[in-house]
């Protein structure tokens, strides 16, 4: 499976609008146009001219001081991706998030990297971990990592794939559900469950806490369950 970064883009110029974008979501605070340049590699003009045309069709936007910040024109963007999906997992993930009194959320695959798609915190629970959607990490780490592996032939993974990896890839497909500890964010741990929808990329429901009473086998239960009840759906 090849990387995001290892194709040459088609259009250098929409490559680094669309690396701008990326970095102001990294960031998750407003940036100036000299910070942000100095992020990509690009002359402040030229990051300029990119801004101004995100600015003009909404995808960002500049405050007084000419920081600047994502638009609301990318939320009317990522409302149209996969709808479908997230409209069957918001209910699901909903129902999960408060009985295990945890983050649930839903990831896909993205060439070799999850994403979260979808995040969903429980209502009345007194701590919990924010999963933010956009949110990306390798798919060779993390429960939700796994449970979208479990579902892919060895010749699609990615190169960075192990032997350990193989193994706990192999235990998650046949137990059903995958955990991890500490892996992509220290102190956390998090379980997943595959969700496999014919026609889509490879997806995963997990659930991401930093302490709980209940076990991993009764949360990956629950996470499978909300699983099936997506794929059905759909």
């Amino acid at each position: 499976m090849s990387s995001r970064q290892d194709a040459t883009p088609a259009s250098q110029t929409l490559s680094r609008g669309i690396r701008l974008l990326e970095e102001l979501a990294d960031a998750r605070t407003p940036l100036t146009i000299d910070a942000l340049a100095t992020r990509v590699g690009l002359h402040r003009s030229v990051a300029y001219r990119l801004l101004r045309t995100l600015e003009d069709h909404g995808l960002v936007t500049r405050d007084a001081a000419g920081a600047v910040r994502l638009g609301t024109g990318l939320a009317a963007l990522a409302a149209g991706v996969t709808a479908d999906l997230q409209a069957e997992a918001l209910p699901e993930l909903t129902a999960a998030a408060n009985e295990l009194g945890m983050t649930c959320f839903l990831v896909v695959l993205d060439h070799d990297e999850c994403v979260t798609l979808l995040s969903v915190e429980p209502r009345h629970a007194t701590t919990t971990v924010a999963q933010r959607p956009g949110t990306r990490h390798p798919v060779t780490r993390g429960a939700p990592g796994r449970a979208i592996l479990a579902q892919m032939p060895p010749g699609r993974w990615p190169d960075a794939a192990d032997a350990r990896l193989a193994a706990e890839v192999a235990d998650t497909a046949e137990r059903g559900w995958a955990t991890s500890h500490d892996e992509v964010i220290p102190t956390l741990r998090a379980v997943a469950a595959p969700l496999s929808v014919q026609g889509r990329q490879p997806a995963a429901v997990a659930a991401v806490y930093v302490a709980t009473d209940r076990d991993d086998a009764a949360i990956g239960s629950r996470l499978t369950a909300a699983a099936e009840a997506i794929r059905r759906a759909l």
